[in-house]
């Protein structure tokens, strides 16, 4: 079923689209995003008016930085070495192992795929890395990586919408709208969560920085790595400042008349989207201005304002300056890592895309002080098969296949333990035995690192107290916090 319909239904899309020039920008790409919790609370009907239900643990990170690589990175390219593969390639996996098991294109008893890339061990902690990562290799002692994650879906819509809303299906807030709504906004003049995007279409669209049903306020907000960070954000010719604000002005004593008449809290929020997207004129072409980097620096990260395959790096240089900026929860998507068929060239192409920048968004943070509060994130929605994927129907060879049974995450920064390696798989890279993370327990790990109690995040809807991390038991992986 098409996403978007999900989305269409709900009515703050529809009034999203009643406005025009600046106002329909600000309602269309950042509808009410600046509104921080202590305005939530004062113009909000009763459902939010009791603010979020968090039981405060000691934050050791005050902003998130989330690489989601869409499309499943092979971990058995990257970060999962396991020789085993390579002494059975072209054998069948053994029946006991496969029982069960239910894939998206190939069939179970598919012969086995070795790693296409030699590994080895990195600084003081001995992180074993696959030579395509020679960037994150001089930051391994800075980083926890995590060998054992499983998700329960194995297809990529609903797989990604589970890792970022925490529910397979459109319509649940997403985990930067969760933590906007618990912890407000630290920046005045942009938004408190930020959407960055590279390498081509998502397959959970734009459910993924969805609200949901949270107030609208704490939606992600899209910006552009090129140009204006939103359209139409600029002035056109011949309309000043002075003449926006006053059309501005009248506008907000419109919107109040009608919000004291029908106490609606998304008029509360379309006022608050129009204010932040005047503050946002001001500040986004400063934000998007890389001219006060150093040489250094942009040659650290990669960055080419005028090449499009350097989009990554662009984004991870921005995510580092809205998190400066006091940007609560910045959402990097990069796209391109589904790779059912030459899985060798795919990851080598990726990993050329994404590596140096990565690795310099880590140094880049250490050296300004910024790591030890800043949680930057690394993962997409599951793994990729021990199996070779290939179909000449297809046209698909020496491919891998989804793989939720196994994946592998890295994170570094606030509240995560460095140097770690936490988990492990069987010596097929199959099944998980040592320290199970289900996605569940890196969301609720994440919100700890935020000093945020999973369990009490809360909001009421429809009768029902929801939370990003669904209804089972679930905690955070202690493995990995400081």
């Amino acid at each position: 079923m098409n996403n978007n319909f999900f989305n269409i239904m709900q009515r703050r899309h529809f009034l999203a689209d009643c406005g025009v020039g600046l106002g329909r920008c600000a309602l269309l790409s950042m509808l009410g995003a600046g509104m921080s919790r202590t305005v939530a609370a004062d113009t909000s009907t009763s459902q939010d008016a009791s603010g979020p239900h968090v039981a405060p643990f000691m934050p050791r990170a005050k902003r998130v930085i989330y690489l989601f690589m869409a499309g499943a990175p092979s971990q058995l390219e990257l970060f999962d070495h396991k020789p085993k593969l390579t002494e059975l390639e072209g054998k069948p996996i053994p029946p006991s192992v496969i029982a069960g098991q239910r894939y998206a294109f190939i069939q179970p008893d598919a012969a086995v795929l070795g790693p296409r890339f030699r590994f080895a061990k990195h600084g003081e902690s001995g992180a074993e890395l696959s030579e395509v990562l020679p960037h994150l290799a001089t930051v391994a002692d800075d980083i926890a990586i995590a060998r054992s994650v499983h998700t329960d879906l194995f297809n990529h819509a609903p797989a990604q919408l589970f890792v970022n809303t925490g529910f397979g299906i459109p319509g649940r807030p997403s985990m930067g709208s969760w933590l906007s709504y618990g912890l407000g906004n630290e920046a005045d003049d942009l938004p408190a969560f930020v959407v960055l995007k590279s390498g081509g279409s998502l397959s959970g669209g734009a459910s993924m920085w969805s609200a949901g049903f949270l107030p609208s306020s704490h939606q992600g907000v899209p910006l552009r790595s090129q140009g204006d960070p939103i359209l139409h954000i600029s002035n056109p010719n011949g309309y000043d400042t002075q003449a926006q604000r006053d059309s501005l002005d009248v506008i907000r004593q419109l919107n109040e008349k009608r919000l004291d008449v029908v106490g609606d809290p998304e008029i509360a929020t379309r006022i608050n989207a129009y204010e932040m997207a005047f503050r946002m004129q001001a500040r986004a072409p400063e934000l998007m201005d890389f001219s006060d980097e150093t040489p250094e620096s942009l040659a650290m990260y990669g960055v080419d304002p005028n090449d499009g395959n350097a989009a990554f790096a662009n984004n991870c240089l921005l995510a580092r300056r809205l998190a400066e900026r006091g940007v609560r929860f910045v959402q990097v998507y990069h796209a391109g890592w589904d790779h059912h068929s030459n899985v060798e060239g795919g990851v080598r192409g990726q990993c050329q895309q994404t590596d140096q920048a990565c690795a310099a968004l880590i140094k880049d943070l250490k050296q300004r002080g910024l790591l030890e509060d800043t949680l930057v994130v690394w993962g997409g929605e599951f793994g990729r098969t021990p199996m070779v994927e290939a179909s000449a129907a297809l046209g698909r060879s020496m491919g891998r296949d989804h793989h939720p049974q196994a994946f592998t995450m890295w994170f570094a920064g606030g509240g995560i333990r460095p140097g770690v390696t936490v988990g492990s798989t069987d010596e097929l890279g199959f099944h998980v035995v040592e320290q199970p993370i289900h996605v569940h327990d890196v969301q609720a790990t994440i919100l700890k690192c935020l000093g945020i109690d999973h369990e009490q995040l809360t909001f009421s809807f429809r009768g029902l107290d929801f939370r990003l991390t669904g209804v089972e038991e679930h905690h955070p992986v202690e493995a990995l916090l400081a």
